[in-house]
């Protein structure tokens, strides 16, 4: 008996997924759970274990191909089962293109659709690029280009590997709607930014004029999966809310202190370093308590405000970005924070996330400041309805009483969404955790 491996659904809003590599080959032998291959989406880059045990009968979809979810893209069986002529082994490597993971990066439901088949052999065939343009193009694409009777390969796809962007086939559809009838002849060529539809949260196509230019030397790749899905969602953040930002210089002598006095102790009791993400996550939670305003979140003209709270992190890797969550933070105390936290970055960083664990954050926090930014002005991760941004913590000399002493301290900025959050509401809610920290209590530790 056969068994079909399908590609899973990475997250609640995920549409399709990317394979980057094959642990096995054709013919292996391979037992239940064991990692199988590996994937990019939106959300996360992880290896996915086999569902059943057997024999790798079949791989439907190679390295850096793209696909809906659903799709079958491999079979197990038995090894009684005889192999087809048309069963191609796949490399058990990973495809040089695409080996990146992706971030988190909520986008909107897509229904799956069945992948595309070849054309009829009357007509003609597709050149490489054009074929790159309609298999890998996404299910939201081709729907889009469906219903405006659009061909997608006569479009020219900004994303990896030219493939046409919801971007790119909304700037088409809009140039072609609005193009006049009979334009009148010109002497010289004029240029024109194209029009962006106002909903498109993908990369703009450029025009000639302002594209880049490759010079002797230089080194051209494709973005990785997670480099251009970190591009559409910083683009679609910014174009939807209206960034304003407060920063604020906390005090961290007295957290300083404790944490002197106690790390050895908790690292000896808890198995985790005392650091001062710690302080700050708990110093979070407590002020997200008192304003629960910064744990909401806009659809439309409706406020959904969280009853509970689910705090991303955002953890930098080699190759890009992820945002695991701590779910249900607000009941943990912060040798529970301390522990969630650690357990995320150490499985981001080996590929282990599990979907549920990028998804579904309520508010997030980013550290900049680890690697010595005084502070930053983050993008809100959508549809989030703020992000607190920690520069680094160090030593200054301030005026206290009129005169000089040494403190240490940190920015922290909070960038938020002014549709829903007011700068009052904000400078309270930091005034919340600037006091959290400075006076932090010290026996519970």
């Amino acid at each position: 008996m056969s068994h079909d491996v399908i590609m899973p659904q990475m997250g609640e809003s995920i549409a399709e997924g990317t394979i980057t590599a094959w642990f096995k080959n054709v013919g292996d032998m391979v037992a239940r759970d064991e990692p199988l291959f590996e994937i990019s989406t939106d959300k996360v880059d992880a290896e996915i274990p086999s569902p059943e045990a057997g024999v790798l009968l079949e791989i439907k979809v190679q390295p850096g191909q793209t696909v809906p979810i659903n799709t079958i893209v491999a079979v197990l069986g038995s090894g009684s089962e005889k192999s087809v002529p048309d069963r191609v082994a796949a490399p058990a490597v990973a495809a040089p293109a695409v080996a990146a993971p992706v971030t988190s990066a909520p986008a909107s439901a897509v229904p799956s659709i069945p992948v595309i088949v070849a054309p009829a052999s009357n007509e003609p065939a597709m050149s490489s690029t054009e074929d790159r343009r309609l298999t890998k193009s996404s299910p939201l694409v081709r729907k889009i280009a469906k219903e405006h009777d659009v061909d997608i390969r006569s479009i020219e796809g900004t994303g990896i590997s030219g493939r046409v962007t919801k971007q790119d086939i909304n700037t088409f559809i809009d140039r072609h709607e609005h193009a006049p009838a009979a334009p009148a002849p010109i002497s010289q060529p004029v240029m024109s930014m194209p029009v962006v539809a106002q909903h498109a949260p993908g990369p703009m196509a450029i025009p000639a004029a302002f594209r880049a230019q490759v010079f002797e030397g230089d080194r051209v790749e494709d973005m990785s999966v997670m480099r251009s899905k970190i591009a559409e969602h910083m683009i679609f953040s910014k174009t939807t809310s209206p960034h304003v930002y407060a920063v604020f210089e906390i005090d961290f002598t007295k957290v300083a202190q404790l944490r002197a006095k106690h790390k050895d102790r908790w690292n000896e009791q808890h198995g985790v370093n005392l650091t001062y993400t710690s302080f700050i996550m708990k110093a979070t939670v407590d002020a997200l308590k008192k304003f629960p305003v910064l744990n909401a979140s806009l659809d439309g003209n409706k406020i959904i405000y969280h009853r509970d709270i689910h705090l991303g992190l955002a953890v930098a890797l080699d190759w890009g970005l992820l945002v695991p969550v701590v779910k249900d933070a607000g009941e943990l105390n912060m040798m529970g924070l301390s522990k969630r936290a650690v357990d995320l970055a150490t499985r981001a960083r080996n590929k282990k996330l599990k979907p549920e664990e990028v998804s579904g954050g309520t508010f997030t926090i980013t550290n900049p400041g680890i690697f010595g930014s005084l502070f930053g002005m983050p993008v809100i991760n959508q549809p989030q309805a703020a992000i607190l941004g920690v520069g680094a913590v160090e030593k200054r000399p301030v005026v206290i009483d009129d005169m000089i002493a040494i403190r240490t301290r940190a920015y922290m900025s909070l960038g938020f969404d002014h549709r829903l959050v007011d700068g009052a509401v904000a400078d309270h809610f930091m005034s919340a955790i600037k006091e959290g920290i400075e006076n932090f209590d010290g026996s519970s530790l």
